[in-house]
């Protein structure tokens, strides 16, 4: 069984339909994937009726914004409720902080030189719940300004870099209690990936299993293998879930192709079995 926990559609910074990711899923030689757009349920009913068709299973989710100790972490949340009233009003929250950071992004980049507007980017939000930062790179692609997603974070985007704004995000330590109220399980994702350098070391993690953290996604492409093994071993002394996926963006990030990896089947089946019964 091939398992990939963490891929991205056009309802938020990903190229595919929610209904085109899970046909090309099926097509990878996947049996289970999960949607997991940024701070989004909205592509989940489009993506559960193309798996029913194609016969493949979605797990659904989501990737929250998040921050610890001042740095920003993401939370996958599997199955979580998706009506659920604090967590509705918690996700709406982090959503309208994306929609307003992008009129200050889109200005400081005019500041800099760069002839962007905000229709450019609105143009490639197309159906995503909230403009953010990749539709910008895209639309900065599109004018030409750099050849691709990760030259426009590098050189533009990234914090520190001129493009770059603050926004709302959620604290950590109150949104892995929230998941689990709401029926979901909660796991972070690519924890030691990014930019290198991290707040979440052995001890964070125990502190964060301690309020409700089920697992730690290890295998990722921005871990190298010496990361996975010392992930591994800190899950493993904390008994926590390990998982491994793709976080796929289809055109939006390269060598993050769907099953490039994948989540042992029986940490799976502990996953599932840690969720809320869903109706």
């Amino acid at each position: 069984m091939r398992i990939d926990l963490h891929t991205h559609s056009s309802a938020s910074d990903g190229t595919d339909s929610p209904a085109d990711l899970v046909r090309e899923a099926k097509a990878a030689g996947l049996d289970v994937v999960a949607l997991t757009d940024h701070d989004a349920t909205s592509g989940w009913a489009e993506a559960e009726q193309a798996a029913d068709e194609v016969g493949i299973t979605l797990v659904p989710g989501l990737e929250i914004s998040t921050k610890f100790r001042h740095r920003g972490v993401h939370l996958l949340a599997y199955l979580p409720d998706p009506t659920h009233p604090s967590l509705v009003t918690m996700l709406d929250r982090i959503l309208a902080g994306r929609t307003e950071r992008t009129p200050a992004i889109v200005s400081a980049l005019q500041e800099h030189g760069i002839e962007i507007t905000e229709d450019d980017v609105r143009r490639e939000a197309g159906g995503s719940v909230a403009a953010g930062r990749p539709h910008v790179a895209d639309a900065l692609v599109r004018l030409g300004v750099v050849r691709d997603r990760t030259h426009a974070f590098d050189e533009l985007l990234n914090p520190g870099r001129p493009g770059y704004r603050n926004r709302y995000a959620a604290e950590l330590e109150d949104m892995i209690p929230l998941v689990n109220e709401a029926g979901g399980v909660a796991v972070i994702a690519h924890p030691w990936g990014r930019h290198g350098g991290t707040v979440l070391d052995e001890e964070a993690f125990a502190m964060l299993k301690e309020i409700g953290l089920a697992g730690i996604e290890v295998d990722h492409q921005d871990h190298s293998a010496e990361l996975g093994v010392r992930l591994r071993g800190i899950a493993a002394e904390l008994d926590l879930v390990v998982t491994g996926s793709s976080d796929h963006h289809g055109l939006g990030k390269v060598d993050h192709d769907l099953g490039v990896n994948t989540t042992d089947p029986e940490q799976y089946e502990r996953l599932v079995s840690l969720a809320a019964p869903r109706p």
